[in-house]
C-alpha cells in the first residue's frame, strides 16, 4: 500500500480511529494488524519473510539474555546474523549473483546457469531486516532488555508507517513507545497531519514531476547534450532526495499522530559543506546503523589512518551494495567512500593553502563548498540512476566533452519532457523547498506554523492542500507511483 495512494487515505483514518477508541491494553495488538495487513497489500506471501525474521530475532534476544557466557551469546548473534542476512541475500542478490557468475563461466566458455525459478524482492526487506538485526545486537550490548511479548516485538519490527523504507529505528527508543500509553491529543495530531501534508508536497509535486524529466533524458541518454544530460542528473538528485524524505516526513507524520516520535531521517544534506556532513545528514538512519553496527566493530578511527580509510571503504561499499544488486550501486558507494578519504588525507593541505591566501570561512566561502559538494553528489548519482556502468561512464563522459552553454542561453535544456507550465512549477517548487530549507528542518517548520495565530496557519494550510491538489502528478488514472527506496 502505497503513502501516495486512495487506499492509505481511507486505511490511514480508519486504523487512527479505532486506535484511539479501544483500550490501551490492545492498541499495540490492533497495530499489529494493521501493520501486517499494509505489508500483505502488496503480495501477502511477503508476511512470512517478515514473520521469520520477527521469530529468529526475538528468539535471539531470549537466548542472549539466558546465555551464561560471552562466547555463548556471540554464537546468538552470529546465527541470528547468518540467518538473516542468508535470507536477504538469497531474495535480493540471488539474480545479481547468478548472473557474475555467468559472466565469468562465459570467459571460460562453459554454459550459462538458467534459474528453472524466479524469485520476488520482497518490498522494504532490507529496511526491516536491518532493524530486526540492529535489536540483536542491542540486547547482546545491554542497550536494551530482551522483548519477552513477542507479538510487542513484532510490532516494533512491522511498524506501519516506516515498514517499508524507514527510518530504520532503533529498538531502545521505538519498544520503549509501543510499551507507552497513547491518548489522543489534538495539538500532535494537527502537527503529524502538517507533516504528513508537506511530504505529499515532496512527493507529488516535485519528485514525481522531476522523475519525468529525469527518466525523459536517462531512458535514451545518447539523444542528450552534455548540458541536457547535467540537468537532468541535478533534477534527479531533487527527486531522489524528496521522494526519500517525502516518505521518511510521512512516515514519521503518521507515527506522530498516533503518538510515536521516528527518528529524523533527513536534515538538510545538500546544505552541507563536505562529503562527511553529507552522510550525516543523509539517509541518517541507515549512515548511523553502518556507523554503530558495522564501522566501530571493525576499528572504526581507532586503529591508525589506514584501517581507518579502510573501515570507511568497506562501509561504504557495503552501503552501495545495501541500496542495490548492481555493480552501479557497488561504485557509487566507493565513489562516496574515495570522497571522504580523499577529503581527510588532503584536509592538512587544505588549510594551510587557505592560511597561505588568507581566505576567510565566511557565508560565501560556505556557500561555494556548498555548491562544490552538491556538484560532487550529483555526479555520483549518475551511477546510482544509470542502468549500468556503462551508461554512467557516457553520460559523465558526454557531460564533460559535449557541454555548449548556449543550450543553457537559449532554452534548449527545457525541452526535456515536460512543458513550460510544468518546468515553472518544478522550479517555484524546488524554490520553496530551498527557502523553507533555509529557515530550518521540517519539523522546526512545522512547529512555527502550528503556533502561529489563526489567521496565519490557515491560509499555510489551504495553500499546501490547494498546491497538492492542483499541482501533484498522479500518473494515469490516478495511478499512485512507486518511492525509489521501495526496490531497496
Amino acid at each position: 500500500m502505497l503513502f501516495n495512494s486512495l487506499k492509505f487515505l481511507v486505511f490511514f483514518p480508519f486504523v487512527t480511529l479505532v486506535y484511539f477508541l479501544i483500550p490501551q491494553k490492545i492498541k499495540y495488538l490492533w497495530l499489529l494488524v494493521a501493520s501486517y495487513y499494509f505489508y500483505m497489500c502488496w503480495n501477502p506471501e511477503y508476511a512470512v519473510l517478515i514473520a521469520i525474521s520477527t521469530v529468529i530475532t526475538y528468539l535471539s534476544g531470549i537466548f542472549i539474555d539466558k546465555s551464561r557466557t560471552k562466547g555463548q551469546k556471540k554464537w546468538v548473534v552470529a546465527a541470528s546474523f547468518i540467518t538473516n542476512l542468508a535470507i536477504l541475500f538469497y531474495f535480493k542478490y540471488f539474480y545479481f549473483t547468478v548472473d557474475n557468475i555467468n559472466a565469468v563461466r562465459t570467459i571460460m566458455n562453459l554454459p550459462k546457469i538458467v534459474p528453472k525459478f524466479d524469485v520476488i524482492l520482497p518490498v522494504g526487506i532490507s529496511f526491516y531486516t536491518f532493524q530486526a538485526l540492529s535489536y540483536t545486537v542491542d540486547v547482546y550490548r545491554k542497550d536494551v532488555k530482551a522483548e519477552k511479548n513477542l507479538l510487542k516485538y513484532a510490532l516494533f519490527v512491522s511498524f506501519f508507517p516506516q515498514l517499508v523504507a524507514g527510518p530504520i529505528e532503533r529498538s531502545k527508543e521505538l519498544l520503549k513507545q509501543i510499551n507507552e500509553e497513547h491518548h489522543f491529543d489534538y495539538e500532535r495530531v494537527r502537527m503529524g497531519l502538517l507533516m504528513m501534508l508537506w511530504g505529499f508536497f515532496l512527493k507529488l509535486v516535485i519528485a514525481d514531476r522531476a522523475a519525468i524529466l529525469v527518466n525523459f533524458v536517462y531512458d535514451d541518454l545518447s539523444k542528450f547534450s552534455g548540458a541536457q544530460i547535467l540537468v537532468a542528473t541535478f533534477c534527479f538528485a531533487a527527486q531522489i532526495y524528496c521522494d526519500f524524505a517525502s516518505y521518511s516526513t510521512i512516515a514519521r507524520g503518521a507515527a506522530v499522530v498516533m503518538g510515536f516520535n521516528l527518528m529524523q531521517n533527513f536534515n538538510k544534506p545538500y546544505f552541507a559543506t563536505s562529503i562527511a556532513e553529507f552522510w550525516r545528514n543523509w539517509h541518517i538512519s541507515l549512515s548511523t546503523w553502518f556507523r554503530d553496527y558495522l564501522y566501530i566493530p571493525l576499528g572504526g578511527n581507532r586503529k591508525g589512518k589506514i584501517r581507518k580509510y579502510f573501515n570507511l571503504m568497506v562501509v561504504f561499499l557495503a552501503s552501495g551494495l545495501w541500496h542495490g544488486a548492481s555493480w552501479n550501486f557497488v561504485v557509487w558507494g566507493a565513489i562516496h567512500g574515495a570522497y571522504q578519504i580523499f577529503g581527510d588525507v588532503t584536509k592538512t593541505m587544505r588549510d594551510s593553502v587557505k592560511k597561505l591566501f588568507k581566505i576567510k570561512e565566511n557565508a560565501l566561502y560556505r556557500w561555494f563548498q556548498r555548491f562544490f559538494v552538491f556538484l560532487l553528489v550529483s555526479l555520483a548519482w549518475i551511477f546510482f540512476r544509470s542502468s549500468n556502468i556503462s551508461e554512467s561512464v557516457f553520460a559523465i563522459k558526454t557531460i564533460f566533452t559535449n557541454f555548449d552553454v548556449q543550450e543553457i542561453l537559449n532554452g534548449k535544456i527545457l525541452n526535456l519532457g515536460l512543458d513550460y507550465a510544468n518546468v515553472i512549477v518544478l522550479v517555484s517548487a524546488i524554490a520553496v523547498l530551498f527557502l523553507t530549507s533555509l529557515v530550518g528542518t521540517k519539523c522546526e517548520m512545522a512547529s512555527k506554523i502550528e503556533k502561529s495565530i489563526l489567521l496565519i496557519r490557515w491560509p499555510i494550510y489551504l495553500l499546501l492542500i490547494f498546491t497538492v491538489l492542483i499541482f501533484g502528478i498522479y500518473g494515469p488514472g490516478f495511478l499512485a507511483s512507486q518511492f525509489i527506496y521501495f526496490q531497496f
